[in-house]
């Protein structure tokens, strides 16, 4: 358990800028997926005299690098370096932040532009 307190640092999530030589700042994002499972049986014998016990644990981890945030001269930018989504909905979701962004632009215009 003290390894994978260790590993949900939020440096790991949000990793360390890096600055380039002409002012440019990447910030990695990566995405932390992490799996337990536990499992236990007693099985029932007919001779008594033998353990019929089993048990089981697992846990896994996994971190995948999903996307940049890039900053330079006081504006960021996000460049994907994930796989596209296979569903519809993932689609969708992934979507949701630039629509509410250009919605948000669009109201902020005056209406007689």
């Amino acid at each position: 358990m003290q390894k994978i307190r260790e590993m949900i640092d939020a440096n790991t999530i949000v990793g360390e800028p890096i600055t380039t030589p002409d002012g440019i700042t990447l910030i990695p994002v990566s995405r932390l997926c992490f799996g337990f499972v536990g499992g236990g049986t007693d099985f029932s014998q007919k001779n008594e005299s033998k353990s019929g016990f089993g048990g089981g644990t697992g846990a896994g981890v996994n971190i995948i690098p999903v996307a940049f945030l890039v900053v330079k001269d006081g504006t960021v930018d996000k460049i994907y370096i994930t796989p596209p989504t296979a569903s519809t909905v993932d689609r969708i979701i992934d979507t949701v932040p630039e629509v509410i962004d250009k919605f948000t632009e669009f109201m902020g215009k005056d209406i007689n532009e």
